[in-house]
């Protein structure tokens, strides 16, 4: 399972790639305003590499609850020079995290390679295909909606939704092995909700490669009255269960644990692949 993106390939054949988090913001929920400098970013996306990260994913939008929207502008003027310095400085996969067509196409001009849609294509008139499409570039499809309410079985509502991104995608020539697809834990859904989509992530796995990102999220410290940073055994322990039941890479803030983890996990969930070092 080789995927290209915008002119650079990456594998899911044999081992779990991890999405190292860089929040170009001042109000994210776990770091917002350590990173929003070009310094800063290059300084942390220096130890995301060195820790273990495969992928970049860089956010100028915070979209924690109860967020606000910034603008088109403000958003720009937040991602795409940290977008070209990092292109400039490191030789990684980039993805920008971000619902504005505008800025994934700029991103993607620029030197990134992914798109991180929290809103599946499903946004701005179909603007994102059109864009995604144009560079070649994988889009990670989350799952996304405006309530916590499921009239129907939870899994049967996202798969519903999951049909539409590649409808979309199909109307506009994106083959379906340039999508992959995040169930959107923590969007559209409670602390219940967010349990029982991890619980039968395995019922989703079918449909395009999987990418999880639970990292530090407020339903892992509920029981336990968990400031943020305080989340990362958390984080870890659902990310594991996430892999064996089917998801191909993890979006989180602490690459370094998660590196350690996996360089025995991924001996398992691999075991029988030949390619595996």
């Amino acid at each position: 399972m080789v995927f290209t993106s915008n002119g650079k390939s990456f594998s899911l054949n044999n081992k779990t790639l991890i999405m190292g988090i860089l929040n170009i913001t001042p109000d994210s929920f776990s770091d917002g305003g350590n990173y929003n400098s070009i310094e800063n970013a290059l300084i942390h996306t220096r130890k995301l590499l060195e820790d273990g990260a495969d992928i970049i994913d860089i956010g100028g939008q915070s979209t924690r609850p109860g967020y606000e929207e910034i603008s088109l502008e403000e958003e720009l003027n937040r991602v795409i020079p940290v977008v070209k310095a990092i292109s400039k400085e490191f030789d990684c996969l980039i993805s920008v995290d971000t619902y504005k067509s505008e800025v994934a196409k700029q991103a993607l001009e620029n030197g990134a390679h992914i798109i991180n849609d929290i809103w599946g294509l499903q946004n701005e008139s179909e603007n994102m295909a059109k864009v995604a499409k144009e560079y070649d570039a994988v889009v990670i499809a989350m799952h996304n909606q405006n309530t916590k309410d499921y009239p129907i079985d939870i899994i049967t509502s996202i798969r519903t939704f999951f049909d539409k991104t590649f409808k979309i995608a199909a109307n506009h020539n994106i083959e379906k092995n340039k999508i992959i697809i995040d169930p959107g834990i923590g969007f559209g859904k409670g602390y219940d909700e967010n349990i029982e989509v991890l619980s039968r992530l395995n019922e989703l796995k079918d449909i395009a490669p999987i990418l999880i990102g639970v990292s530090r999220k407020g339903f892992i410290g509920k029981d336990l009255n968990l400031s943020p940073i305080e989340r990362d055994d958390g984080t870890l322990a659902l990310n594991i269960f996430s892999i064996t039941n089917g998801a191909k890479i993890i979006r989180v803030h602490n690459v370094l644990s998660h590196k350690r983890a996996l360089s025995i996990a991924d001996k398992v969930i691999y075991m029988n692949s030949p390619n595996l070092k």
